[in-house]
């Protein structure tokens, strides 16, 4: 399982930069996040924030991706942080996130990602699930031609039950389509055993979410049972660790880390 960072703990910070000097808040710190990350916190990727690149242009996302390149901690997932209203009943406001996911597509790509994760937004009812379903089943092709897969996370409305993001998942269909569970959503439904062994079988990539590290592990939610949780269902791929408490990332980034690589010791 690959321990990589979620960048958007990083959301107006300043970033260590070499030889001891900071990297300021802003397009610098951004591009100094993967050699920061590989370096410093031993971590080998990247789920980059859409928020973070707000106003860049072809030559920053190409900045990004080379410093990604050089520092050998690529860009993995590209995830849109505001929902996207496939499910709404306003077309305007489906026809908009058809049209943001198609230009975070276009940045992904130009980032050297294999994902886009977006949270789709909408009621829990049936009329929203079928226009979910048809919307952006109409966009994937967008997508794929660019070779880039569409992962669906959790989110308050319709797609917080995980029986019924995977139900999204089967109906819009095809190899592209997958999910980006996160430990926080899972603790969230009441059952994040059960509710990681639902939607890690669809995952492209899983959010370690860490809320309050302490000394003896970490709370609310046991680190080492969510992770038994979604090997026990064959996941093996990218665990992205995602600080939500606020505060200085860094120590919750290291200390988490630390926790997640002791899991994986003693688990084999």
């Amino acid at each position: 399982m690959l321990l990589t960072l979620a960048t958007r703990c990083f959301t107006g910070r300043d970033v260590p930069g070499p030889a001891g000097t900071t990297l300021e808040a802003g397009r610098e710190a951004v591009i100094g996040l993967p050699r920061f990350a590989i370096e410093e916190l031993e971590l080998r990727g990247l789920s980059v924030s859409a928020g973070m690149l707000g106003g860049w242009g072809v030559p920053d996302l190409e900045a990004l991706r080379d410093a990604a390149d050089k520092a050998g901690c690529p860009c993995l997932v590209l995830i849109e942080d505001e929902p996207l209203g496939f499910g709404e009943t306003d077309v305007r406001a489906r026809d908009a996130a058809t049209d943001r996911l198609a230009r975070l597509g276009a940045a992904a790509h130009r980032l050297g990602c294999s994902s886009v994760a977006i949270h789709v937004a909408g009621p829990d009812d049936e009329r929203a699930f079928d226009r979910a379903a048809v919307a952006v089943k109409d966009a994937m092709p967008g997508l794929e031609r660019l070779e880039l897969n569409l992962l669906l996370a959790p989110h308050e409305g319709l797609t917080f039950d995980p029986d019924r993001l995977t139900d999204l998942i089967k109906r819009i269909g095809g190899f592209r389509i997958g999910s980006l569970p996160t430990f926080a959503h899972a603790h969230a439904t009441g059952d994040p055993v059960a509710t990681l062994r639902k939607l890690a079988p669809y995952a492209g990539a899983v959010h370690a979410s860490v809320s309050k590290a302490t000394k003896k592990g970490h709370s609310p939610w046991d680190l080492g049972a969510c992770v038994e949780a979604i090997r026990s269902v064959g996941f093996a791929n990218t665990l992205a660790i995602d600080p939500t408490g606020g505060g200085d990332p860094v120590p919750q980034v290291e200390r988490a880390a630390a926790q997640l690589r002791s899991v994986r010791e003693e688990e084999g």
